[in-house]
């Protein structure tokens, strides 16, 4: 629990200029807890990975028995392979999606069983118990079985470990089942010690289900089986033939078939008669270019290493990743939170390219190849607010590739990304999220990619108005400087507002490029949500395309993702302060500090601030702009952390958007948060530890730290200082070449 006293804490910041070692001892892996967020639809799962791993080993606890599965993904809409509460396991899924709010992938499912061969996973799934896991490492008991199921991941290979009993014994691949809406399949048994197939996916969200497309993958056995097969269950004819039909919709059994078989429902076995108890390891590679490449990867990154050296290498390199930041002080469970946190942004966006360095292109179809790392899974409209700041403070290798990889798209597909998954624009949410994530990391100070091409994307998403994927309604926002509820596009608030968001980011980077005309053009469009604010209602509200307000405007409708027809996942409430380049801006619409002040509380107050939504999570710092009310700020994101965010299955508001709702509660706890998109400003809130060390990359930045430290106790209005100056203005500069040496807050 946070503590009142503690919110009134001083802190010194200060940047360290003493050479940083290369190596810290600190182990950040015991702070690891996989289960946070498997509850309450955060939608990640506790199985195996690497750090941006293509491959993942998901426990796959969502289908079937809905007495001992109540959330089972045929009878809701559910994203996530695992469901903390649930207690039936059909298999181990290979390729997996972590945060996100629509179903997809989760196939490629393997499962140890014992006794008579079944391939129905209603027969075969059981119980489970001794679940454990940890960074790369994931375990489970079989209860039906007695089967000890331990799994973990190389980059592009999942390695499992079967411990089985004496007896018959059985290593299925069931290619039928899965999180994704899309069928088809294709498996060959290729010896005793090999399986060889795809999997079609591909229709995240319902959208785009005509890009669908493989996924490949070749799995290795340890142990040659006695027998093997494969098994097709076709669909059941209901013509006049079907009389004559005895095999009609049967399962077919092909034992020792080692051709191909295509269809929805097949898969593949490998069975053992144990005279004594044995281990199986299974090695599967995967690719979204070809067997061949699945092959090569397996080969390449796991090959005949053992299942104790792949989970020590990954768990070396997660352990590497998670050290870029040490923390001091607070409780254990909020170390947890942390580094839980931390570990889940590592996750998305993820690799896409093959250890030879091919990947399937967007749009075209063809092959391309990589030097360095091509990324997918860009969920923009949840990252754009502080998923990516923070990868190019922490990370910012990472970010320039993950830019780069954008551009690529753009190369590729003649527009930037939108919300991107394995080279298929899923067109997903609504805004122009791309332009702030390229503005932003310019603007940062990583300025190491083609920032000329990357404004010209960004104008022709901005400009274009003629079949534009990227902003439908274009031609109406930049007539109106707002979209109308009359219209065909969803959302037109939010809508609008997104746009505002994206034409500040392309003006500050006009500006930083010398384009002042640009710059003038996106600064006044960005202003333009001022003609949707209504001073009678005191609300941003949906507007017709003729100027009139909607006569059915409800500030509540909307709430909790209902249908609004003014918003995208919210209401007037969520969608009030939504404003973030523009803040003062907002006050003076609102009548000043103290109106703007109330209306904050209000919100607050109304219960209807939403942590579980992107639009409102900077509303707690905006007590940073209202002079002598900063200390609320402290105050409201203390309690926001304490509130939403556990060392539980439930501990993350709601579905992590692809680490999202993580980046929000590590900068939260350090205790500075970007609240501007495309600029490379942040606003404080006292910290929740003592002390943190972010170990910068010095590839990127001069200073090796940046030191954090959480000081004496002070109360009332906190004051602060910047290198032993007075700071007056809620925000400070933390760009690549512009920090500062020394920060207290008194």
């Amino acid at each position: 629990m946070f503590l009142v006293r503690n919110i009134f804490s001083a802190v010194v910041v200060f940047i360290s200029v003493q050479v940083a070692s290369a190596q810290t001892s600190f182990d950040p892996l015991p702070y690891v807890n996989p289960f946070i967020g498997t509850s309450n639809y955060g939608a990640t799962n506790p199985g195996a990975i690497a750090p941006r791993g293509i491959a993942s080993v998901s426990p796959f606890n969502v289908a079937g028995k809905i007495d001992l599965n109540p959330l089972e993904k045929d009878s809701q809409w559910l994203s996530n392979p695992y469901v903390h509460e649930n207690q039936f396991l059909t298999g181990f899924s290979h390729v997996n999606m972590s945060g996100v709010g629509c179903p997809e992938l989760g196939v490629i499912i393997t499962m140890p069983t014992t006794g008579e061969l079944k391939t129905n996973h209603v027969d075969y799934g059981t119980t489970y118990s001794e679940e454990t896991a940890e960074a790369g490492y994931y375990s489970a008991k079989l209860d039906k079985y007695n089967v000890k199921a331990e799994a973990t991941a190389s980059t592009r290979a999942g390695v499992s470990r079967y411990s089985f009993p004496a007896g018959k014994s059985n290593v299925l691949l069931n290619l039928g089942l899965g999180l994704t809406n899309e069928q088809g399949a294709m498996v060959r048994v290729v010896s005793p010690n090999e399986i060889e197939g795809m999997r079609m996916v591909g229709s995240f969200c319902y959208n785009n289900a005509e890009a669908a497309y493989p996924v490949y993958f070749v799995a290795k056995f340890s142990k040659p089986a006695d027998d093997f097969g494969v098994w097709k269950t076709p669909y059941k004819y209901e013509g006049l033939e079907s009389q004559w039909m005895g095999y009609n919709g049967k399962t077919r059994i092909k034992k020792g078939f080692t051709r191909e078989v295509v269809g929805d429902s097949i898969g593949a076995y490998m069975t053992y008669d144990f005279a004594t108890p044995q281990e199986v390891e299974v090695k599967i590679g995967v690719s979204y270019v070809s067997i061949e490449n699945a092959r090569e990867n397996l080969e390449q990154e796991v090959g005949d290493a053992t299942f104790e050296e792949v989970l020590a290498e990954t768990q070396q390199a997660w352990k590497k990743k998670l050290q870029v930041v040490e923390v001091e002080g607070g409780t254990e469970d909020e170390k947890t939170i942390f580094y839980t946190a931390l570990y889940h942004t590592q996750i998305h966006p993820n690799t896409l390219n093959d250890f030879n360095g091919e990947y399937p292109e967007i749009a075209t179809g063809r092959i391309g190849k990589t030097d360095g790392t091509r990324y997918t899974t860009f969920s923009l409209w949840d990252t754009y607010r502080n998923y990516h700041q923070l990868m190019s403070l922490l990370y910012p290798e990472e970010q320039l590739d993950m830019v780069r990889s954008m551009l690529e798209m753009y190369d590729e597909n003649g527009w930037l990304p939108k919300w991107e998954l394995n080279s298929t624009e899923t067109f997903t949410m609504v805004g122009d999220p791309a332009a702030v994530v390229l503005a932003d990391t310019y603007l940062r100070g990583l300025t190491d990619f083609d920032v000329e091409k990357a404004y010209g994307a960004m104008l022709k998403s901005a400009l274009d108005t003629t079949n534009n994927p990227l902003r439908p309604g274009l031609k109406e926002y930049i007539d109106n400087g707002y979209l109308g509820v009359d219209g065909d596009v969803p959302g037109p608030v939010s809508t609008t507002q997104e746009y505002n968001i994206a034409d500040y980011a392309i003006a500050q980077l006009a500006k930083k490029l010398g384009k002042k005309e640009d710059y003038k053009q996106f600064l006044k469009r960005s202003l333009s949500y001022k003609k949707l604010y209504n001073p009678e209602t005191k609300f941003i509200q949906p507007k017709n395309s003729d100027g009139s307000w909607f006569a059915e405007f409800d500030p509540l409708a909307g709430a909790n993702f209902a249908h609004n027809p003014g918003y995208i996942e919210g209401n007037a409430w969520q969608y009030l302060f939504m404003v973030p380049h523009d803040i003062n801006g907002l006050k003076k619409l609102m009548g000043g500090n103290k109106k703007f002040e109330a209306r904050l509380d209000e919100l607050f107050e109304k219960d209807q601030f939403d942590m579980a939504n992107e639009p409102d999570f900077a509303y707690g710092y905006l007590y940073n702009f209202i002079q002598g009310k900063e200390y609320k700020a402290s105050e409201k994101i203390h309690e926001l952390i304490a509130t939403y965010y556990k060392n539980a299955s439930d501990g993350i508001p709601g579905n992590d958007d692809t680490g999202t709702m993580s980046a929000w509660v590590i900068y939260s706890m350090m205790g500075i948060y970007p609240i501007t998109p495309a600029e490379p400003v942040y606003t404080f809130v006292v910290p929740t530890f003592n002390k943190i060390i972010l170990h910068l990359n010095q590839d990127y930045y001069e200073n090796p730290e940046l030191i954090i430290v959480k000081d004496s106790i002070s109360k009332g209005k906190l004051k602060i200082e910047v290198d032993g100056a007075k700071f007056t203005k809620p925000l400070f500069d933390l760009s690549k070449i512009n920090f500062p040496k020394k920060i207290k807050f008194l």
